[in-house]
């Protein structure tokens, strides 16, 4: 990758540098109060990020994160869409910009980003991050204020990104943006947490992105409805995030890395070629055998057992990873349906 595109290291090294000197109680004590906020329920009237300690303990506490989770997404979009480069892009309710960080990173030449979100602190500490990542794309990036909600006009754009925004808005507010996203962008991305509250936040945009005539890229392999019955189980995918040493002083953890559990929906306005399946689970290894939960294009809901006797596709099986499409571009040319 080129060295001007922003990396998972190069926003740690950013951050660190950034957040020198904040005292570790003051942060911990602005992560807990912000841990609380992101579990429970926030007016829209009242943005969660109040002053330069707030940002700074989010920025620590959830950039990375948030970076993984939404280049997970965008991995699967290109996927998707492989001669597809947007050249414009809209990172609405973006915050400090861990998923501008993650499309400035997608695509060789990056496309002009707007940072749309309420609150002045977190675009003033965005704007130093994007500065200090010394990539062409994000120093470029307009930081702009703006309410999220019904009252929000988006400027046209190849790409935008709504990102762990959603839970923080009411139900018309939430219906009121995705709508205005899908009018104003030829290319979609939401995510949110990966629990069956952010799940159903997930579908439900998914469904108003569809009805407005977008394509669903991924996760899904098609754009009808999802198989999952209500209540029964949620859709949601997980990316391993590093830590550095300031991450694991903020949070008070003392492993290397955790894990981001996220749901999320690509959805387009031009031609795409979905997966024909989606790893739905963490891959089962047994011996001699794979077994695979997908959901698929044309069987909904279904588990494959991939064992040796079906030779490249048995050795793709073992390499392949949960939120993976199936079978993987790299194997060989069988009909899914032949794998019981």
């Amino acid at each position: 990758m080129n060295a001007t595109l922003p990396t998972a290291e190069s926003l740690r090294a950013a951050l660190a540098a950034l957040l020198d000197g904040l005292p570790p109680r003051q942060a911990a004590q602005a992560v807990d109060r912000l841990i609380a906020s992101y579990r429970g329920t926030t007016p829209t009237d009242a943005p969660v990020l109040r002053d330069r300690s707030d940002v700074a303990a989010y920025a620590a506490y959830r950039m990375p994160a948030t970076f993984e989770a939404v280049r997970a997404g965008l991995d699967a979009l290109r996927d998707a869409a492989p001669h597809w480069t947007p050249a414009t892009h809209t990172d609405i309710g973006g915050g400090t910009g861990a998923a501008s960080w993650a499309v400035a990173g997608a695509w060789e030449d990056g496309p002009r980003t707007t940072v749309l979100d309420w609150a002045e602190p977190a675009l003033t500490l965005g704007r130093e991050l994007a500065e200090a990542s010394g990539a062409p794309a994000l120093r470029a990036a307009t930081w702009q204020r703006a309410r999220i909600g019904t009252a929000l006009e988006l400027a046209p754009t190849d790409l935008a990104t709504v990102s762990y925004v959603l839970k923080e808005l009411t139900p018309g507010d939430r219906a009121a943006l995705v709508d205005a996203t899908a009018a104003a962008a030829q290319a979609v991305v939401v995510v949110e947490p990966g629990t069956p509250d952010g799940y159903a936040r997930i579908i439900e945009a998914r469904d108003r992105l569809v009805a407005a005539g977008l394509s669903v890229a991924a996760p899904c392999p098609h754009s009808a409805a999802c198989p999952i019955e209500p209540g029964t189980d949620w859709c949601h995918f997980s990316a391993r995030v590093s830590r550095s040493s300031l991450h694991r002083q903020v949070k008070g953890g003392s492993l290397s890395h955790e894990d981001e559990k996220f749901s999320y929906v690509a959805a387009t306005r031009f031609p795409i070629d979905p997966a024909g399946a989606r790893v739905t689970r963490k891959p089962q290894l047994r011996k001699g055998q794979v077994l695979l939960e997908l959901c698929t294009r044309d069987e909904g809901l279904r588990r494959a057992t991939v064992t040796k006797r079906h030779g490249e596709l048995y050795r793709a099986a073992r390499d392949t990873a949960w939120g993976d499409p199936w079978p993987p571009h790299t194997a060989p040319d069988q009909d899914l349906r032949a794998v019981p």
